[in-house]
């Protein structure tokens, strides 16, 4: 092989992948060699991560890939979800696993704090979007409980930032993802030390912030010795995964929106500053941080994820779908019929996620689907729907009209949501890559090593190697009436 390959390995919230790349001129070749479920881990009423699980799947990938590919392997780089956290006592050993996002210790946890801190102080402050998922309110929940954890806590460490000290001994927080935690400072990228003294959270534990493409060094030689791992570099590209995939978005610029599609939705659009004004919390838009000192300026919309929960409930009852069989029974079901807001905090984490959609119809007076081809339907629609007003919302924020869409990630496979996003945004969507992530995250250890220079290169290079689809736009009248009975029935379920 010609050209120096590089070892991605992306850690979603459902499971994880290695891929490497072979970089050639300017074309990229990518290889899948593994791939793993993940999973939450329920333990008396609480939700946790298993991430010694995670660090014996992480060895696993360089062990094949340094099998693989020897010593043309010339480093390794690790990105994961965003907002979760570790814990290091003093002798960096950890502290319990992690609880995941989905836990509900942070139920009602914001109101609490919106008494201790304004909430116009904290967005001034962060830029980030109000959701309860953030670090800093897992963080005052555990301060609120008193938690023996974080009173013998040395270190906090992101996600990613976890198993990179795993396999390097360096302590540090990634700027991407440092970002997610709803106390960093965009503008300066520094920790907001007064939002969380005021909160009574210990600052001492946090590390200090690095920017993606930094080379952390290379492997500690007990891993690579463990593994039989030869000198491979460790790097930390834009380890929050969204950030590597806008990263590799070939079709952003200052005209194009977003959507990194996958478990979550990430729509928006790329800005050089972050954008922090009052229209912008009332829209709550986040501000989190982008390769080359970008700004990945979106909203969280919970995505595949009430899509995959309806299989799992599906396949409790006994009812196996794959999602291409689930897509295509929508296709062919009754459009328009009715619509949830996806972003309502009942569908974060219910028993049964089936349940809670036809509750939620019936509250909001709607017909219930008759069969599981229009329940579906009634998911991608309202998910298109939903991109529909965060688009237009973005659009009055930046004050310019768009005039592409860039869908990518693996829920770029979903043809018909796609379509439904032409058809309802009345732009023309370009979907692809399907890897996003794992190309950003290769590319940009790339760059830390000096093969690319710019973020346009990246891209460049993204453009001549992956293949995109475009969907044109079928729009009608009966689109316009749907968006205005979405927005009316999300403006009565208590939640905008």
């Amino acid at each position: 092989m010609s050209g120096p390959i590089f070892l991605a390995i992306d850690l979603g919230a459902s499971g994880g992948k290695a891929v490497v790349g072979i970089l050639r001129d300017d074309s990229l070749t990518v290889e899948e060699v593994n791939r793993f479920p993940n999973y939450m881990v329920k333990l008396q009423g609480s939700l946790y991560w298993d991430v010694l699980y995670l660090w014996q799947r992480v060895r696993e990938c360089l062990k094949i890939a340094s099998k693989n590919y020897r010593s043309e392997l010339v480093s390794v780089g690790i990105d994961t979800w965003g907002v979760d956290f570790a814990l290091l006592d003093s002798r960096g050993e950890l502290i319990g696993n992690p609880h995941t996002y989905r836990d509900p210790r942070t139920e009602d946890v914001m109101k609490e704090v919106f008494e201790k801190i304004p909430r116009r102080r904290i967005y001034e402050r962060t830029g980030i979007q109000f959701i309860r998922i953030n670090t800093l309110y897992q963080l005052y929940a555990m301060v609120k409980n008193r938690s023996p954890q974080l009173e013998i806590a040395s270190t906090l460490l992101m996600i990613p930032d976890l198993f990179n000290y795993w396999l390097t001994g360096v302590k540090a927080a990634e700027y991407t993802e440092a970002s997610t935690t709803q106390f960093l400072d965009p503008r300066r990228k520094e920790w907001c030390i007064d939002i969380l003294e005021d909160l009574g959270i210990p600052v001492h534990i946090l590390p200090s912030i690095i920017e993606p493409t930094t080379k952390l060094g290379p492997l500690l030689d007990t891993v690579s010795e463990d593994i039989g791992v030869g000198k491979v570099d460790v790097i930390a590209p834009a380890t929050h995964d969204t950030a590597s995939a806008i990263a590799a978005a070939p079709f952003v610029d200052g005209e194009t929106g977003y959507v990194s599609s996958g478990t979550w939705s990430l729509v928006g659009v790329e800005l050089d500053e972050p954008l922090i004004n009052d229209d912008a919390l009332n829209y709550n838009f986040t501000n989190e941080g982008g390769a080359f000192d970008t700004i990945t300026f979106l909203r969280n919309i919970q995505g595949m994820w009430i899509l995959e929960e309806v299989r799992r409930n599906l396949a409790d009852r006994g009812y196996t779908y794959g999602y291409e069989e689930l897509i295509s029974m929508a296709y062919r079901a009754e459009p328009f019929k009715a619509f949830i807001d996806p972003d309502n905090p009942r569908f974060l984490a219910p028993e049964s996620m089936i349940e809670e959609i036809y509750r939620f119809l019936d509250e909001t007076g709607q017909e219930k689907p008759s069969d599981i081809g229009g329940l579906v339907r009634v998911i991608l629609e309202s998910l298109a729907l939903k991109y529909r007003l965060v688009f237009d919302q973005a659009s009055h924020l930046i004050g310019r009209k768009l005039k592409r869409i860039n869908i990518f990630g693996g829920g770029s496979r979903n043809w018909l949501l796609n379509q439904l996003a032409a058809d309802y945004t009345g732009l023309p969507v370009y979907a692809g890559p399907e890897e996003a992530t794992s190309i950003g995250n290769i590319l940009l250890q790339a760059a830390g090593l000096g093969y690319v220079d710019s973020l346009i290169n990246l891209r460049r290079i993204v453009k001549n190697s992956f293949q995109v689809r475009e969907y044109t736009p079928n729009t009608t009248n009966k689109h316009e009436d749907s968006y205005q009975m979405f927005l009316e029935i999300i403006s009565k379920s208590r939640y905008t």
